[in-house]
């Protein structure tokens, strides 16, 4: 059965215990908890454990199910060593979180790969492949999975190259998490072909809608984690309100094995003058959702 959570990435004028009450009251079945620093609606890096119990204490009181966290690491591709052991660690700290939580899988970038990166892409495949088989016995044995995002900058841009990995990596502590909206606004393949490859390789799933600008469908982003203004070929949207066709998608995945959390991917985050607060776009969004599942 499908379930939906909330995702503290698009609740930026929140703490995360505030954010939990939310998710609580406009519906939610659960939340994606951002792990960085300086980020009033993320946990820490280096996080106590008097601040797991309380987010704990919260999501218990709420009666909602941490599902997964989301840490902004990415060069396990790299070829200075310690450099990728240095966020490979950063992870296990991530999968202990996780077995404290209760939450069973981990966002993870595909390693970084610039925009028009193109040398030595066979040696960073191979340390991404690397980092991602220990990783994953690492999760696997917390009862974790790590779900490698369909993203921009990096080595799992498109559908293909993600089960490329999945493929290579052969681990079932490392799975995909599927992001049509990021297939669709980087050029990447559309929500047939996406899943027909992906399918029996899913882990996870983000939940956005979006417009593109007027005239221009090209994309380019400096950054892994978004796109800056001065470089967006789309405007995020209130699911349902854009040209994501979700009820396709939701039905297409599900006859092919994929019918698990939906995670609210809500980027005010990064937008803030494209949706109103979640409080309104969020829980529209989640209306939506159980509309058409």
């Amino acid at each position: 059965m499908f379930r939906i959570s909330g995702h503290t990435m698009g609740t930026p004028e929140y703490t995360v215990l505030e954010a939990i009450e939310l998710f609580s009251k406009i519906g939610a079945d659960g939340a994606e908890i951002v792990i960085q620093d300086n980020y009033k609606s993320g946990l820490p890096c280096d996080c106590d454990r008097d601040t797991l119990q309380a987010v704990k204490d919260c999501a218990i009181k709420n009666n909602i199910k941490i599902v997964c966290l989301t840490p902004y690491n990415s060069k396990f591709n790299s070829l200075d060593e310690p450099t990728k052991l240095s966020e490979v660690k950063a992870i296990e700290k991530v999968i202990d979180y996780c077995e404290f939580l209760g939450a069973d899988r981990i966002r993870i970038y595909g390693g970084n790969l610039s925009t028009g990166e193109n040398d030595l892409l066979k040696e960073k495949w191979d340390k991404l492949v690397e980092s991602m088989k220990y990783l994953g016995e690492k999760a696997k044995a917390k009862g974790v999975t790590l779900v490698v995002e369909n993203h921009f900058n990096t080595m799992t841009l498109t559908a293909q190259q993600s089960r490329d990995l999945i493929t290579d990596v052969n681990s079932e502590g490392v799975k995909i998490l599927y992001d049509q909206a990021n297939l669709t606004f980087t050029g990447g393949e559309d929500y047939k072909k996406a899943i027909e490859l992906q399918a029996g390789l899913i882990g996870h799933m983000h939940v956005k809608d979006l417009v593109f600008h007027e005239g221009n469908t090209a994309f380019v982003a400096s950054d892994v984690s978004h796109s800056k203004e001065s470089e967006r070929n789309v405007y995020t949207r209130i699911v349902g309100e854009g040209i994501v066709p979700w009820p396709e998608i939701l039905k297409m995945v599900k006859a092919n094995g994929y019918e698990d959390w939906l995670s609210l991917e809500y980027e005010r985050r990064w937008h803030p003058d494209d949706i109103p607060d979640a409080s309104i776009g969020m829980k529209k969004s989640i209306e939506y959702l159980r509309g058409i599942i």
